[in-house]
C-alpha cells in the first residue's frame, strides 16, 4: 500500500486536551461491557458532543492529516479526514491490522481465539472464511432467515405488559439470540449469557485486570456444549461441520453474542427514535411480514447506528511505518465525529439513495476487509425484530431523552434508561 498521507504531530497541550475528551467517555461508558450508570452521566455531561467539538477544533487547526500524538510509552494517531478513515480501512489487516496491542488486552479475556485479534495472516484468512460462510456475509438474507424469522416472531410474540423497559426487552433479545446462534436448548441458558457478562466487565480493563480462567473456562465449556448439539437450522451449525481444526469454531461464537448484545441496543434506540418521528413510523409499517430484507427499517436501524454508533471508538495498529507514523501506532477513528458531520437529523434515506454508500467515514459495522462479517445478518435480525414487535404493540416513548427536537438529535442516547408505554394494537 502506497500513501502520500503524512501525520502531523499535535502539541503537548492538544494532546492533553483530546484524550480525556475523547477516549474517558469510552471507557468511563464501558468499551466492552456497557456500565448503565456512567453511560447515563456522560450523556448528562454530553461527554460525546465535547469529544466531537474537540476533534473539529484539533481539524481546523492542524488540518486534515491523521494526528501523531504524545503519548508516554505509546505511539497513538487521530484520523481526521474521511478519506484517510476510507484507506486506513481498506488497508486491513496490512498495513492496519484490526489486532491492536488494547483490543487484543480486552477481548483475550473471554475470546482469545477470535479473528478479530489473530495476528498471524495464515490463520486470521482461516477464520475469517470461516465467520464469512457461517454468517453468509455476502447475502442480505442469511439462508436461515426463515428459522430466524420464526424464533424473532415468537419471542416478539411474548412482551406483553403496559410497560417495556431495558430490562425486559434485553432478557427477551438475549432468548433470540441464544435460540438463533445455539438453538432452542440454549433458550432458557441464562448461565452462559451471565458469564459472558462477567467477563466482559473484567474486559473493560483490558491488560490492567487479571486473567479470569475458571470463569472462561466455564463459559467455555458451555457454549462449547450448545455448539455441539446445534441443530442445522442455527447459525453456530454452520461453523462447527468441516471446519479445519485451527479456526476453533467454538472460539468464534462469543464475538458473535458479544457483538449481537449491541444490536439490541440499537433495536431499543431505533424504538424510541420511531416513536418520536411519526413519518418514519408510518412508513415503516409498510416493512411487515414473511422473511424479507426490510429495507426501510433496515435504513432505520443502520441510521440509529449512524447517530449513536455502539463501537465509536475503531482501532487499527501500523504493522509497518506508514503516513510517517512508526510500526506498532495505535491509530483511532472516532466515529461520532464523521457519522454526526454527515446529519444530526434521523435520516434513514442516506441509506436509501446511495448517499451513505459515497461517504468513506459512514462505518456502523466499520469497513474494508474487516468489516464486521455479520452486518447483513444482524440487520435482517434487528429489523425483523422491529417489524414484528410493532405488529404485536404501538410503543410510546415516555420522556423527552433529547429526542423532540428533530433538527438536532442528543449526542447520546441512554438504551438502558429508555422506557415505553405499550399498547395493544
Amino acid at each position: 500500500m502506497t500513501s502520500t498521507t503524512t501525520a502531523t504531530r499535535a502539541s503537548a497541550a492538544d494532546t492533553a486536551r483530546l484524550l480525556p475528551a475523547v477516549l474517558l467517555p469510552i471507557i468511563a461508558g464501558g468499551v466492552i461491557k456497557r456500565r448503565p450508570p456512567l453511560m447515563g452521566l456522560v450523556g448528562l455531561l454530553g461527554g460525546d458532543e465535547r469529544a466531537v467539538r474537540e476533534i473539529t477544533r484539533l481539524r481546523d487547526r492542524y488540518g486534515d492529516a491523521p494526528l501523531a500524538l504524545r503519548v508516554p510509552g505509546r505511539e497513538v494517531a487521530v484520523v481526521l479526514s474521511p478519506a484517510d478513515v476510507g484507506a486506513l480501512l481498506a488497508g486491513t489487516p496490512d498495513p492496519f491490522t484490526p489486532a491492536s496491542t488494547d483490543k487484543v488486552g480486552a477481548l483475550k479475556h473471554f475470546q482469545p481465539h477470535a479473528v478479530l485479534i489473530t495476528r498471524d495472516e495464515r490463520v486470521r484468512a482461516k477464520r475469517r472464511a470461516a465467520n464469512e460462510k457461517a454468517l453468509d456475509t455476502g447475502r442480505p438474507l442469511h439462508h436461515l432467515a426463515e428459522p430466524i424469522h420464526r424464533v424473532v416472531t415468537e419471542e416478539a410474540a411474548a412482551l406483553s405488559g403496559s410497560t417495556l423497559d431495558w430490562d425486559r426487552f434485553d432478557a427477551t433479545w438475549q432468548r433470540v439470540v441464544r435460540r438463533i446462534v445455539l438453538g432452542d436448548a440454549a433458550r432458557d441458558d441464562v448461565r452462559l449469557t451471565e458469564l459472558l457478562d462477567r467477563l466482559r466487565r473484567t474486559a473493560n480493563w483490558a491488560w490492567l485486570a487479571p486473567r479470569r480462567p475458571r470463569l472462561l473456562s466455564e463459559f467455555t465449556e458451555r457454549l462449547r456444549a450448545h455448539v455441539a448439539r446445534a441443530d442445522p437450522d442455527t447459525v453456530a451449525a454452520g461453523l462447527s461441520h468441516g471446519v479445519d481444526t485451527e479456526v476453533d469454531p467454538v472460539g468464534q461464537v462469543p464475538h458473535w453474542l458479544f457483538a449481537f448484545d449491541a444490536a439490541g441496543m440499537a433495536i431499543m434506540r431505533t424504538l424510541a427514535v420511531l416513536a418520536t418521528h411519526p413519518d418514519a413510523a408510518a412508513r415503516a409499517e409498510t416493512d411487515t411480514g414473511e422473511p424479507a430484507r426490510l429495507p426501510f427499517l433496515r435504513a432505520c436501524v443502520l441510521d440509529t447506528l449512524r447517530l449513536w454508533p455502539t463501537t465509536p471508538a475503531i482501532l487499527r495498529e501500523t504493522t509497518t511505518q506508514i503516513w510517517g507514523l512508526p510500526e506498532n501506532t495505535t491509530v483511532l477513528v472516532f466515529a461520532p465525529y464523521f457519522h454526526r458531520a454527515v446529519s444530526n437529523r434521523f435520516e434513514p434515506d442516506l441509506w436509501l439513495d446511495g448517499r451513505a454508500q459515497s461517504q468513506p467515514a459512514l462505518v456502523p459495522f466499520s469497513g474494508g476487509p474487516g468489516q464486521c462479517p455479520g452486518r447483513n445478518l444482524v440487520l435482517y435480525t434487528t429489523s425483523t425484530m422491529l417489524a414484528a414487535m410493532r405488529t404485536h404493540r404501538e410503543y410510546e416513548l415516555v420522556g423527552d431523552h433529547g429526542l423532540r427536537d428533530r433538527t438536532h438529535l442528543p449526542g447520546t442516547l441512554d438504551n438502558f434508561h429508555l422506557e415505553f408505554r405499550a399498547t395493544a394494537r
